[in-house]
């Protein structure tokens, strides 16, 4: 009962909105198929797409683009990227608080990685399919986007 009160009542006028955050999910076609780029997380060492906080200068998809360089080197087909769907992660800041923050993610095809980039040796990035994607990253609503992504790059206008 309490806790029924705490999760519905109490706890949400303590809760704040959620922040925004923009991903780049990269992919490219190879013979296997449909492939997806994963990076590592500095801290935690997980599987996640480059993300980041939205910067001024940019619009959403800019900033997308701009962190798929300075985590994993990559060099788009076209710097032009289309919004392909939304997941919800608890974000944890400093000192552990966990922070609701819905990310807004971009298809980019690349036409190649670099080898210097500003956090090379940061991070490990490796090209990974779909579901093996969707199997190495924590998120579930993450999951289910690139368990979908084959049909969602499928269906984007042509670089």
């Amino acid at each position: 009962m309490l806790r029924t009160l705490w999760k519905k009542y109490i706890g949400l006028l303590f809760s704040r909105p959620p922040q925004c955050q923009v991903a780049a999910l990269c992919y490219r076609h190879a013979g296997s198929g449909l492939q997806i780029l994963v990076v590592t997380s500095r801290e935690t060492r997980r599987w996640v797409l480059p993300k980041g906080w939205p910067k001024a200068g940019l619009d959403a998809a800019g900033a997308a683009l701009e962190e798929a360089w300075e985590e994993a080197g990559v060099t788009p087909v076209s710097p032009r990227g289309h919004k392909i769907g939304c997941y919800r992660y608890a974000k944890r800041l400093d000192g552990g608080l966990p922070l609701n923050t819905d990310v807004h993610v971009f298809a980019f095809e690349v036409a190649g990685l670099q080898d210097s980039y500003p956090e090379v040796g940061q991070r490990e990035r490796r090209w990974m399919s779909p579901d093996e994607a969707a199997a190495a990253v924590d998120e579930p609503d993450l999951q289910d986007l690139l368990r979908r992504a084959s049909v969602l790059v499928r269906d984007l206008p042509a670089a």
